[in-house]
């Protein structure tokens, strides 16, 4: 009730509200107050990402006052707070602003389309029949290059035309001392199972709950050994669900709180609603040509094109004519059935592009930067591995199996079996990042400062947390010569209209200093207790009421700590 996540309310938003009118997907085309940020989409019916059917067609943003939420590690030096018509954006974490389309096609324009551009082609890679097979096993994929940080760097890091980034893969698993062996499959396979295993859907386990699956086939793995940080003896199988969970369900709801911060606060563009926009104004690539705009699309030869007269989208009178087209996945118009049926990879107008997605849910509803898949993906990878105190899954290899034709639940597919496969958690991060990109939900300008932001994220999260299970620790209930026994704090709870909080100790004790602290971690109000005092009572007020929640008093002396929550009530 008093976290910020507005429970009272339902988790209904408080202030936030969308500037742009919304997409109604059925219909080509997109008009846009401001192409910047984020637009709602209309469906026929919406399905959530928990499977429920909702009674609206038009869903809301979904929490873009995240930010405002308690954390779990995140810590104050980290945060700051965005202000926008007299409301505030708490942010940790900020990313600073994505690229942005100018109407004159000045500043970060071209970084803009080319960042959607690049979703639009690759939505051009889910066809298993054209042709194009790679090796999916991680002798091939995995093992990233660094992370790019600029415009140019990013066009070096991700391909484009082919799919994919710059990768190394792994010579060798270290655990076997053999090669890893080679998986060859259909891209447009390992594309679309990628796109729906990551997508987390309806009865799934959600993108964040993923990791807990995760957590659960590492400590399942018969080669496993429980070892906190991989060292010392082997914890017993509860020991280590406790802190396994407790860390990893730490840095995942730090991951929420920062990513949808972000999202609440820049309430950037989704692609569908960018790709169709510029698609409306036309190209960008050559002024001699019909429909130019600043604002339209870039052309690539084979993947973005204009209609010509000889086209199969020229028609009623040339009425497309010169309009952009995209060699891309077809939409869910063309699936009848999708048990039985693919809608595959041909020329479709820009302006009527989908998402590899169902059409009942197309796109989140919420704003695009950053990737909560790249965030979370990124965090857990983290928490994994030095809670493993190794990168690597067990045996050095990790395996999801998608049957053929039994896996797919957006269509018909795989056309084989398809394994996929992670030689080290990071390996399973980027995959889940890059699986965003061939959905059709993010550009790289989302993934990469997810990714970055994740990885710290998870380290914090897992330093904070690991605190709580060491002997040191400020947060556990005991010092020496005085046990959680001993020391009484009452009335707790305590009425928030209560003007004394008191405290005995049940035996002698140095000198002791207090501290009321709030769950941000802020020290409210401070006391001391003498050598010779057993029973005190503090003023809890002085002047300024403290909000009903959850507070820990803290006590020191002689250089060790306890704590000892309170509860102030309504």
């Amino acid at each position: 009730l008093q976290d910020g996540s507005n429970e009272k309310g339902a988790y209904a938003n408080l202030f936030y509200s969308p500037i742009n009118p919304p997409l109604v997907t059925k219909f080509s085309g997109n008009q846009m107050t401001d192409p910047n940020r984020w637009q709602p989409l209309s469906l026929d019916v919406f399905i959530d990402q928990s499977g429920n059917v909702l009674p609206i067609n038009t869903p809301a943003f979904l929490s873009p006052e995240w930010g405002r939420v308690t954390p779990f590690s995140l810590s104050t030096k980290d945060l700051t707070v965005f202000n926008r018509n007299n409301n505030s954006y708490p942010v940790y974490h900020d990313p600073g602003p994505p690229p942005y389309l100018s109407s004159n096609g000045s500043g970060t324009s071209a970084a803009y389309q080319w960042n959607f551009n690049l979703v639009s082609c690759w939505s051009a890679h889910l066809d298993p029949r054209d042709g194009v097979m790679w090796d999916v096993s991680p002798a091939s994929i995995g093992n990233s290059s660094a992370l790019p940080r600029t415009i140019e760097e990013y066009k070096k890091f991700y391909k484009i035309i082919e799919g994919g980034v710059v990768q190394q893969g792994h010579a060798m698993n270290p655990y076997t001392g053999k090669p890893y062996v080679p998986q060859i499959v259909p891209r447009g396979d390992y594309t679309r199972v990628l796109a729906e295993f990551w997508a987390d859907g309806p009865d799934s386990e959600t993108p964040p709950g993923h990791w807990f699956t995760l957590v659960n086939y590492v400590a399942d793995h018969p080669a496993f050994k429980r070892r906190f940080k991989g060292q010392g003896s082997e914890l017993a199988p509860l020991e280590w669900d406790i802190k396994a969970y407790f860390i990893l369900g730490g840095a995942l709801h730090d991951a929420a709180i920062t990513a949808w911060g972000i999202k609440g606060w820049y309430d950037y563009v989704r692609p569908i609603s960018a790709i169709r926009y510029m698609a409306t104004k036309g190209q960008s690539s050559d002024k001699t040509l019909s429909h130019y705009s600043p604002q339209g699309m870039q052309l690539v030869p084979g993947l973005i094109e204009t209609v010509q007269p000889k086209d199969t989208l020229s028609w009623a009178k040339g009425k497309d004519l010169g309009k952009v087209k995209i060699l891309a996945w077809k939409g869910p118009n063309y699936i009848p059935n999708p048990e039985t049926t693919d809608a595959g990879v041909d020329w479709v107008l820009a302006e009527e592009w989908w998402p590899y997605q169902r059409p009942t849910f197309v796109s989140p509803p919420f704003a695009g930067l950053i990737s909560g898949h790249s965030t979370f993906s990124r965090a857990g990878a983290e928490v994994l591995t030095m809670l493993t105190g190794d990168p690597y899954f067990p045996g050095g290899l990790g395996e999801f199996v998608a049957q053929k034709n039994k896996y797919l639940k957006f269509e018909e597919g795989p056309s084989v079996d398809v394994i996929l496969q992670w030689a080290t958690y990071r390996d399973a991060s980027d995959q889940s990042s890059l699986s965003r990109i061939w959905g059709g939900i993010h550009p790289p300008a989302d993934d990469i400062p997810g990714r970055l932001i994740g990885e710290k994220i998870g380290k914090a999260a897992f330093a904070f947390g690991e605190t709580y299970f060491s002997k040191t620790t400020s947060t556990r209930d005991g010092m020496a010569g005085l046990s959680d026994e001993m020391v009484k704090v009452f009335p707790n709870p305590v009425s928030s209209s209560a003007n004394t909080l008191n405290m005995t100790i049940t035996q002698a004790h140095p000198p002791l200093h207090f501290e009321l602290v709030n769950l941000q971690g802020a020290v409210l109000k401070t006391w001391k207790m003498n050598a010779i005092q057993f029973e005190a009572g503090f003023s809890l007020h002085e002047g300024s009421r403290l909000s009903p929640g959850v507070y820990f008093l803290r006590i020191s002396g002689e250089g060790e700590q306890m704590t000892k929550k309170v509860v102030i009530a309504e």
